[in-house]
């Protein structure tokens, strides 16, 4: 299964990934609307994390062992059969943030939707491109990858 790596060597902390996330995953898709209508409710499921110089963008690493997977109660969290892929079905979240404690990435997020609070991460876009997410097409510097390492 392809997926979203970081090369913190080559990221700059231009947060551009976030934007095109915020973006993809905005009701308008229009990068004004999304800013200044929705952003109580379209957020960044990558997040980039900054100490010092260092930057690096956080996104969920969809692991084959993933804990997130164990500790929901309600199922909102699962695997897609056809991807591989770590989603929340946001109408099965009842916002316990059990998988935003076991996340041993911190990939996972408190988030909204509407006046209900789910959990956010990754979904890879629901899958909906050709080449490579959003977050990995607009990085100016390369430093997010897609890629199946799995074979490697």
């Amino acid at each position: 299964m392809k997926k979203i790596y970081a090369d913190e060597k080559f990221c700059i902390g231009c947060r551009l990934c976030e934007v095109h996330c915020l973006v993809q995953h905005s009701r308008s898709r229009h990068i004004i609307k999304a800013y200044r209508e929705e952003r109580e409710t379209a957020q960044p499921r990558v997040l980039v994390e900054q100490m010092g110089l260092d930057t690096f963008a956080l996104q969920c690493r969809h692991c084959n062992d993933a804990v997130c997977l164990e500790a929901c109660m309600t199922g909102a969290m699962h695997r897609d059969p056809e991807t591989g892929a770590i989603l929340c079905d946001e109408d099965k979240c009842v916002g316990c943030w059990m998988c935003i404690m076991v996340c041993p990435l911190g990939a996972i997020s408190p988030g909204k939707d509407g006046d209900k609070k789910v959990a956010s991460k990754c979904d890879l876009c629901g899958m909906e491109f050709d080449d490579a997410p959003p977050c990995v097409a607009n990085c100016p510097n390369e430093a997010l990858k897609y890629e199946d390492r799995s074979k490697k």
